[in-house]
C-alpha cells in the first residue's frame, strides 16, 4: 500500500488506461479500485482521475461524500466494520463493538496508531442469521463471542454459507451441496438446460408469454409482474436494452440473495442471460453491495467461466444471440437498492433516487429501456424455463404461485434460508426452523420497511394476499422472531438509526423525518417519552409515508408506528426494563 506522503501517481496509469474510454461511467469502479491501491482517495488521486476521466473533481469528492465505503482520509490497513442493526444488536452486536475499541485502545471511526486497524459501526451486514457479525477486512465473521477481541481479528476459519432448508428446494437445491464454481457439478445437476431451451426452443416473445403465465412476481419486495416487466422493455421502441439485476441488497433481516449468489451464482447468472434474450438486451450488470465481497468473488469467477464456457459472449450456444454480463460494486449506500438509485450509482453519480415517470422499462440505465429484477427473481426465471411454468405454478396459492425464500432469523432454533410454498403459515414457517426460542414477544414481518405482529397471529398466511388482508407486507421475506428476553424499545431505536443512516438526503420528508423519527425514538429508549412526543412521531411518520421521493422514506416509520399501534404503553412507560411488554 502506499502512503499518503510518498504517492506515485503513475501507478493510476495501467486502471486508468483500461477505463478512461468509459468516462463517468467507470467512476465508482475506478475509485474503489484506486482506494486498494493507496488506502483512501488522497485530492491528488481524486485528481489525477478527474482528469483521465473528464468528471470535475467536485463532483469526485461529492461522490465520495456519498458512499460510505469511499474514504478520502488515511484508514487502517484491516478496516473492522461491526454490525449492530436489529438482530446483530439483540444478539451482542454493541458488546462486540465495545470489547474491541477496548481491546485496541480507540473509538469507532479511529485508527490505531500503528495504522493496522480502523473500526467501524455499520448498519446491516445481512449476516442476520450468524448474529452478532462483522466483516474484518473482507472476511465475514458471525457467531462473535463479544469477549473474544482477539479471536474476532483472527477469525481462523472462512464463515460458512448459512444454513438452508425447507421444501421443494428449487431455487436452492444446490446451495451448500456443491462448489459453487463447479461448473460441471452445476452443468450436472441441470444447470444452464432452461437456457439452453430458451434459446434453442423459445422466441423472445415465448419466454415472456412463459413467465407472465407462471405468475412469477419480483421478490424484491415490490411484487411487480415480471413478465410484463420484461414486455414493456421488449416492446420499447428503442433497441439499445440492459438488464441489471438488483444484488444490493442491505435490507436488515434479508439475507437470500447472499446465499444465491455464493451458494449458486451460474444460477443467478443463466436467469440474467435468460431475461436479457426476452428483452433484446445485449449486455447486462450485477450490482452487488460493497459489504459482500465474497459474493463479489465468487460471481466474478462465475462469469469468466461462463465466458471460457460459451454461456456468454457473441453466439451464446450456437443461438446467434450476444449477451455480456459486468459486475458493479456497491460501495455502502442503501437507498442504492431502489431501482434508480443503483441505475445512478452505475453510471457514476450519487445514488440519488430518480423521479417517476419515467420508468425503467423506457427509460432506465443510462436513459435506455431497462428491467431490472432482484436475484431471487431471475433465479426463478431460470427455474421455470428449466422445469416449466405449470410445475410452477403447482405449488403456493393461486394468486401466489410458486415457492418463496424466507430469511428466518432472530429468537428461533435453526437461523436460515428456507424455501417453502406461498401459503404456508407464519407458525409451520418457524417450526420447519425448529420452533421459537423461548416464549415469543412479537415477529418482525417484511424487515426494516416491514411490520410487527403479535404472538396469536401465527396462522397468517405467507402470501401475498394473505398479508395483504391484514395490512401486512411481505417484503423481501424476513421473518425475525423476537422473544421476551429483548427490551423492544432497543430494537426500535435500532431501526430509526438504521433510517436515520441511510437516507440520502435528496428529499426532506425524508431527510429530516428520519432524523425526527431517531430523536423521538432515543427519548422513548431512555424512558422520557411523552404523549406529545407520540403524536410527532405518528405525524412525522404520515409526512414520510405519503411525501417521500422513494420506498427508504415512504418505508421508514412502517415497523415504528405498527409497534406503537400495538405496544402504546411501550413508548411513554418511563424508566425500568420493559422486557417482555
Amino acid at each position: 500500500m502506499y502512503q499518503p506522503d510518498s504517492l506515485n501517481l503513475e501507478a493510476l496509469d495501467p486502471l486508468l488506461d483500461r477505463t478512461a474510454l468509459d468516462g463517468r461511467t467507470q467512476l465508482i469502479p475506478v475509485l474503489l479500485q484506486a482506494q486498494q491501491l493507496y488506502g483512501h482517495l488522497p485530492e491528488a488521486v481524486m485528481a489525477r482521475i478527474s482528469e483521465r476521466l473528464h468528471v470535475p473533481l467536485a463532483e469526485i469528492q461529492s461522490v465520495t461524500d456519498f458512499y460510505s465505503m469511499l474514504y478520502d482520509q488515511p484508514m487502517g490497513t484491516t478496516i473492522i466494520r461491526v454490525c449492530t442493526s436489529p438482530r446483530c444488536q439483540q444478539a451482542g452486536g454493541e458488546d462486540v463493538l465495545r470489547v474491541l475499541c477496548d481491546y485496541l485502545q480507540i473509538r469507532p471511526g479511529e485508527t490505531t496508531p500503528d495504522g493496522r486497524y480502523t473500526i467501524e459501526e455499520v448498519p446491516c451486514l445481512c449476516l442476520c442469521d450468524m448474529a452478532p457479525a462483522a466483516l474484518v477486512g473482507e472476511k465475514p465473521v458471525g457467531w462473535i463471542d463479544p469477549t473474544a477481541a482477539e479471536e474476532i481479528l483472527n477469525f481462523p476459519q472462512p464463515l460458512p454459507l448459512g444454513h438452508v432448508g425447507g421444501e421443494p428446494r428449487w431455487k436452492t437445491a444446490r446451495c451448500g451441496t456443491m462448489t459453487p464454481t463447479d461448473l460441471e457439478a452445476y452443468r450436472e445437476s441441470g444447470g444452464f438446460q432452461g437456457l439452453r431451451k430458451t434459446l434453442l426452443d423459445f422466441t423472445p416473445a415465448q419466454v415472456i408469454t412463459e413467465i407472465k403465465y407462471s405468475g412469477l412476481v419480483g421478490r424484491g419486495g415490490a411484487a411487480f409482474p415480471t413478465g410484463l416487466k420484461w414486455q414493456y422493455t421488449a416492446h420499447a421502441s428503442d433497441p439499445v436494452r440492459f438488464l441489471v439485476c438488483n444484488g444490493d441488497e442491505s435490507e436488515p433481516g434479508t439475507f437470500k440473495d447472499r446465499v444465491l449468489m455464493e451458494g449458486d451464482p451460474f444460477l443467478v447468472l443463466e436467469g440474467m442471460i435468460i431475461a436479457g434474450y426476452a428483452i433484446g438486451a445485449g449486455r447486462g450488470y450485477i450490482y452487488v453491495r460493497g459489504e459482500y465481497p465474497r459474493a463479489q468473488d465468487i460471481l466474478n469467477t462465475a462469469i469468466s467461466i461462463a465466458r471460457q464456457s460459451g454461456y456468454l459472449g457473441n453466439d451464446i450456444l450456437g443461438s446467434g444471440f450476444d449477451f455480456e454480463i459486468e459486475l458493479r460494486s456497491g460501495a455502502g449506500a442503501y437507498v442504492c437498492g431502489e431501482e434508480t438509485a443503483l441505475f445512478e450509482s452505475i453510471e457514476g453519480k450519487r445514488g440519488y433516487p430518480r423521479l417517476k415517470p419515467p420508468y425503467p422499462t423506457t427509460e432506465g440505465l443510462f436513459g435506455k429501456p431497462t428491467v431490472i429484477n432482484n436475484v431471487e427473481t431471475l433465479a426463478a426465471a431460470a427455474w421455470i424455463m428449466s422445469n416449466g411454468a405449470d410445475l410452477y405454478r403447482s405449488v403456493g396459492t393461486e394468486k401466489s404461485p410458486g415457492s418463496k425464500l424466507f430469511c428466518l432469523s432472530g429468537d428461533v432454533m435453526q437461523p436460515g434460508v428456507y424455501e417453502s410454498p406461498f401459503g404456508i403459515s407464519l407458525r409451520e414457517l418457524l417450526e420447519i426452523a425448529g420452533g421459537p426460542i423461548g416464549e415469543l414477544q412479537t415477529v418482525l414481518l417484511g424487515g426494516a420497511a416491514g411490520a410487527f405482529i403479535r404472538p396469536d397471529q401465527l396462522s397468517l398466511s405467507m402470501s401475498f394476499e394473505g398479508l395483504q388482508e391484514h395490512g401486512l407486507s411481505l417484503g423481501s421475506g424476513v421473518v425475525m422472531a423476537i422473544n421476551h428476553q429483548h427490551d423492544l424499545r432497543q430494537t426500535l431505536l435500532s431501526l430509526a438509526r438504521f433510517f436515520a443512516h441511510e437516507s440520502c438526503g435528496k428529499c426532506y420528508p425524508c431527510q429530516l423525518g428520519t432524523q425526527r423519527q431517531l430523536e423521538i425514538m432515543e427519548k422513548v429508549a431512555e424512558g422520557s417519552a411523552t404523549e406529545r412526543d407520540m403524536d410527532a412521531l405518528r405525524d412525522v411518520g404520515y409526512t414520510m409515508t405519503n411525501a417521500s421521493i422513494c420506498g427508504l422514506g415512504s418505508t421508514a416509520a412502517t415497523a415504528i408506528l405498527s409497534a406503537l399501534n400495538l405496544w402504546p404503553e411501550l413508548f411513554t412507560q418511563h424508566g425500568g426494563d420493559l422486557r417482555g411488554i
